[in-house]
């Protein structure tokens, strides 16, 4: 018997995490990441890659990420687009990285929803702008 999927409340879900994450509260983020989370970032950035499991994308993204950032990433939602089991959020965020350079960032972010749970996130981001902003290379 196949499940029903609520889009609706998927999409409700990803904008609760992102509007927690502009005002620096990870708990909406950490509690619907499911355990087996897979977290994709594009490009080949210092946080670039796949990340697998939630201890993994703690330690290995939001960590990094929250040490580059002076403060946090502040969300405008442009879009949400849902079918089935998936969530597109377009959306531009708008912060500072430590060194004191301007990290405003559009944002195109898929992600997969099974249970009521965040399964999968690929981040499709301006790659060169996390690499100069946030870590100072180009």
């Amino acid at each position: 018997m196949l499940q029903r999927v609520d889009t609706a409340d998927n999409k409700r879900v990803l904008e609760q995490i992102y509007v927690g994450i502009s005002s620096g509260n990870l708990e909406p983020l950490l509690a619907h990441l499911a355990d087996d989370v897979v977290w994709t970032i594009i490009g080949s950035t210092p946080l670039s890659g796949t990340f697998r499991g939630k201890q993994d994308v703690i330690e290995h993204l939001l960590r990094p990420l929250g040490a580059a950032l002076d403060g946090h990433v502040r969300f405008t939602f442009d879009r949400f687009i849902a079918e089935g089991e998936y969530v597109v959020m377009l959306a531009r965020g708008h912060g500072t990285a430590k060194s004191g350079r301007p990290y405003n960032n559009t944002y195109c972010i898929v992600c997969r929803f099974v249970d009521g749970k965040v399964r999968e996130i690929t981040d499709y981001v301006d790659t060169e702008l996390i690499t100069s902003a946030l870590f100072g290379q180009r």
